[in-house]
């Protein structure tokens, strides 16, 4: 059977920064739609490797690609028009804009029109219909004009998550997706992310490896910037190394 091609691949990816090395040639090899996960504890370097992925750092040396063409050094905005979309662990949202006008917004820039968002309302409405539509995929529809800083921070995450959706990744990079949340919230957004994953790839950064087993089909786990383990999510968490050194028995029956 033939394995699905990769749409994001690293080759011996490395970041140092003032003589410390953050990412330890990293090798990455990311299946075309599906859900690949990186775990690690604080300082393991899944940041550092997002940031080298989207372009916010350029690697010291070594190799990205993505969907097989070399992205190796691209700044944010050239990476995103190829199809790669980042929901970041901070919350970045406009605290007076509605959730509609944050996917409308999102939508507009994807179209190549969002220079011109304070321009015209009727560019805006335009697209109206498709932001109610991603609004709904992620259970917000009955939020759309609320401000984004009178919801609740689950609701935020969902929002956040709709504005990357709206920019038609192919790629989706989703950092500590859960993070800050209590359970009815985290089970909420799993059930997005498994929604949202449709037709296309999911690379997620979470300490939460009760999401991470519910989520991914492949788990990488990075220590002190090199990769330890890879694996399914059953190969990693009965891994010696893993448990001893990360996961603790605990957190990896879960």
């Amino acid at each position: 059977m033939a394995q699905p091609r990769p749409m994001l691949r690293t080759r011996k990816l490395v970041r140092d920064f003032r003589g410390f090395r953050a990412v330890n040639e990293v090798n990455l090899e990311v299946a075309a739609g599906s859900v690949h996960a990186l775990v690690g504890p604080n300082g393991a370097g899944k940041t550092t490797l997002f940031n080298l992925l989207t372009g916010f750092l350029a690697p010291t040396s070594g190799r990205v690609e993505l969907d097989g063409h070399n992205v190796t050094g691209l700044p944010p905005e050239r990476i995103t028009r190829l199809g790669v979309a980042r929901s970041f662990q901070i919350t970045s949202l406009f605290p007076q804009l509605t959730a509609r006008d944050h996917v409308e917004l999102a939508l507009m820039s994807s179209s190549g029109l969002g220079h011109k968002f304070w321009r015209s309302a009727k560019l805006v409405h335009r697209f109206a219909d498709r932001a109610m539509a991603i609004l709904d995929e992620v259970n917000l529809a009955e939020l759309a004009l609320s401000t984004a800083d009178s919801l609740p921070y689950g609701r935020k995450r969902a929002l956040e998550l709709a504005i990357a959706v709206a920019l038609h990744p192919r790629l989706l990079l989703l950092d500590e997706p859960t993070a800050g949340m209590g359970l009815e919230d985290v089970d909420r957004t799993v059930e997005l992310i498994a929604k949202v994953r449709a037709g296309r790839t999911v690379v997620m950064v979470e300490h939460n490896m009760s999401v991470v087993g519910r989520l991914a089909d492949r788990v990488t786990v990075l220590q002190a910037g090199r990769v330890l383990v890879e694996g399914s999510y059953d190969e990693v968490r009965n891994d010696d190394r893993v448990i001893t050194a990360y996961l603790g028995g605990a957190d990896a029956a879960h």
